[in-house]
Formats: structure tokens, sequence, C-alpha cells
């Protein structure tokens, strides 16, 4: 079965969807991402849809859920990289994506759930990036 790579960095977990979304494949990132969200206990969810050049009312609806049903599970989501494409239809089908914090890129994304989760998630991001300071121990 095909799924989606869902990577956990410090208290996030991004998600980047590479290949053409199903309806399928749609429904089990779902429940991957919420099964993660509980074993791991993330605080942040980024996902990165910059590869679909479309997504029609159903993907639009699902990510809508994730966003909802991870923040009962107490994580942000954010996701980057619509295409203006995807934006436009998204619009003319009338699904306004209700809850579900966006950016154009992940790096504006990150910063987007760095500052909503507080200083936790930059100390987190800080050691991913390697620019955590030494305690001094020798």
């Amino acid at each position: 079965m095909e799924r989606i790579p869902i990577l956990q960095m410090g208290n996030l977990l991004l998600v980047t969807i590479q290949v053409d979304m199903h309806d399928q494949l749609a429904m089990t990132l779902q429940d991957d991402l919420t099964n993660r969200i509980t074993q791991t206990y993330v605080r942040g969810v980024l996902i990165d849809i910059s590869a679909l050049e479309i997504v029609d009312s159903f993907i639009g609806r699902i990510l809508g859920n994730i966003a909802k049903m991870a923040r009962v599970l107490g994580a942000e989501t954010v996701v980057v990289g619509m295409q203006p494409a995807v934006a436009i239809t998204l619009v003319e089908l009338g699904l306004s994506l209700t809850g579900i914090r966006t950016a154009l890129n992940v790096e504006k994304g990150m910063t987007l759930l760095q500052s909503s989760l507080g200083d936790d998630a930059k100390s987190q991001s800080a050691v991913i990036k390697g620019d955590a300071k030494d305690d001094g121990e020798a």
C-alpha cells in the first residue's frame, strides 16, 4: 500500500506530499498522521503540498479534517507550498479551508509554527539545525 512519509523533527512532524494525491492515499495519510501525533506527542504538523498541481474538494476536505483532528490532539497544523492554481480551484469550489493556517513555503511555515508554539519549538529547531549552544561542560 502506498504511503506518504511522515518525518519527525523534534516536536514537529513534516509531511511532504510528492505524489498525486488520490482519495485512498488521502484517507491513509489522515489515519497515519493522527496515529503519529498520538504516538509522538508532537505539538506541530507542517504539510508541504508544493508538488500538488490539483486539489479537488475531497482532498481539500481531508486537509481540513487533518488540521482539525491535529488540533483536537494538541498539535497545530500549517499547510505550505500551495500552487496558485490550487488556491484558485479551492476558492472556485467554495472551500475556504477554515481552520487551516497556510504559508508560502516550508521556511515561512516553520516560522509560523514556531511562533505559535513558543520557545519550546524554537529550541527544538535550533537543535535540529545544529545551532544549539554547548553547555560548556568539558
